[in-house]
C-alpha cells in the first residue's frame, strides 16, 4: 500500500498482489461466444455462493442494476424501491433512459421497506396508472445499515401476493452477511435477482455479477449485449473476481471492527455527533455542525491532507469514513489522530 490513505470509499481498493498474478496469467476466450474459461469459472462460482441457478459477469454496479431492470421490467411500468437507495439517488437516472420506467421511490428508514408501505403504493394497470412491475430492496444498504432478513421476508410475502418479482442491489451483499453471522445465499435466496460487487471491499479491480433463475440469466445476457456489455477477454478481469469471492470475503469483518472502532473514537472528540452503535459494516456517518461553514470545511479537509489522508468533502455538516482492505489498525489510528486535530474546537 502507498503512504497515502484514502477513505473516501470502498471502490478505491486497488487488486492484491495475488490478483495481479492472476489476471496476468488468466486463461480467456471470447466472453461474447461464452467460450472464456474464467469468466465461465467466475460466474458459475458466484451463482453458487448466493444460491442461484446462473450469473453474469458485467462491468459495474450501476450497470447490473440497471440491466436487472431492463430484463425484468416491460417498457412503462413501474419500480417501487427506497427513496435513499442507490438506483434511485446514484444511477444518473439510468432507469428512464435504459428500460424506460418510472421508479416510484418510498420512504424507507435505514433501508427498511415495510409491507404496509408497498401494500399502499403496489399498483395494477388501468387507464391512468402503470403497473408495478418490481420491487428493489439494497443490503447492505448504501447508507451503511443492515437490513433485518425478517424485513426482507415481509416484502418477499408481499410481492408473492402480488406476483412481482423482488431484485436486490446487493452490491455489499457480502458485507451485510459478514455482519448479520449468515452466509450471503440466505439473504439472496429471499429475493428472484441479485447483483453484487466484485471491488469495493472485495478488492477486484472491476465487474459485478447479476445472479438469477436461469431464464433470467439468459435473457440478461442478450440485454447486456444491448448496452454494450459484451465483454472479450473478460478472464484477465474474472480472475481478480474468483480471488475476490474465494478469499476477499473473510476480510471483511475486520473492516466492520476498525469502522466500529473508528466511530468510537470519532464519538469521544468534543463537537462530533457519531453513533457507534449504528456502524453495521465499514461505514462511518457522522456529523461536525461547525462544518456546514465552507471555511471550516476547507480547514478540516485541509488537516487531513496534510496528514495524507483523502476524505470527502462534508455534506452539511455530515462526513462519512469508510474502512478496507488497505485500511489496517496503523492506518484507523493515524485517521483518528488527525481527527482529533481537525475537529478540536
Amino acid at each position: 500500500m502507498n503512504h497515502t490513505i484514502d477513505i473516501r470509499s470502498d471502490t478505491v481498493t486497488g487488486p492484491t498482489d495475488e490478483m495481479r498474478k492472476a489476471m496476468a496469467a488468466a486463461e480467456v476466450g471470447d466472453d461474447v461466444y461464452g467460450d472464456d474459461p474464467t469468466v465461465n469459472r467466475l460466474e458459475a462460482l458466484g451463482a453458487e455462493m448466493l444460491g442461484k441457478e446462473a450469473a453474469v459477469f458485467v462491468p459495474s454496479g450501476t450497470f447490473g442494476n440497471q440491466l436487472a431492470l431492463f430484463t425484468w421490467c416491460p417498457r412503462g411500468t413501474e419500480v417501487i424501491l427506497g427513496e435513499e437507495c442507490h438506483i434511485v439517488q446514484h444511477e444518473a437516472g439510468a432507469a428512464s433512459v435504459i428500460a424506460g420506467v418510472q421508479t416510484r421511490p418510498i420512504h424507507a428508514p435505514d433501508g427498511v421497506l415495510t409491507a404496509e408501505a408497498l401494500q399502499q403504493r403496489l399498483r395494477k394497470r388501468d387507464l391512468h396508472t402503470p403497473a408495478t412491475s418490481l420491487i428493489c430492496l439494497e443490503n447492505a444498504h448504501s447508507l451503511g445499515r443492515v437490513v433485518p432478513l425478517e424485513a426482507m421476508d415481509a416484502v418477499r410475502a408481499v410481492a408473492d401476493e402480488w406476483s412481482v418479482p423482488v431484485h436486490l442491489d446487493g452490491a455489499r451483499i457480502f458485507n451485510a452477511a459478514a455482519a448479520l453471522g449468515i452466509e450471503a445465499s440466505a439473504i439472496a435466496k429471499r429475493v428472484d435477482s441479485v447483483m453484487f460487487c466484485l471491488s469495493k471491499g472485495l478488492c477486484a479491480p472491476v465487474g459485478s455479477l447479476l445472479a438469477g433463475p436461469k431464464a433470467f440469466v439468459e435473457e440478461a445476457r442478450m440485454k447486456r449485449k444491448i448496452m454494450g456489455g459484451g465483454m472479450r477477454q473478460a478472464g484477465i478481469l474474472a480472475a481478480a473476481g474468483i480471488i475476490a469471492l474465494t478469499q476477499q470475503t473473510g476480510h471483511l469483518a475486520e473492516d466492520h471492527r476498525r469502522a466500529k472502532a473508528l466511530a468510537a473514537g470519532l464519538a469521544a472528540i468534543p463537537g462530533v455527533e457519531a453513533r457507534p452503535e449504528e456502524v453495521d459494516i465499514n461505514m462511518v456517518f457522522f456529523t461536525f455542525p461547525p462544518a456546514r461553514d465552507p471555511a471550516a470545511a476547507a480547514r478540516i479537509m485541509k488537516v487531513f491532507a496534510n496528514h495524507q489522508i483523502i476524505i470527502n468533502s462534508p455534506d452539511a455538516g455530515q462526513f462519512r469514513f469508510v474502512t478496507h482492505y488497505w485500511i489496517g489498525d496503523a492506518e484507523a489510528e493515524t485517521i483518528l489522530r488527525a481527527s482529533r486535530e481537525a475537529f478540536s474546537l
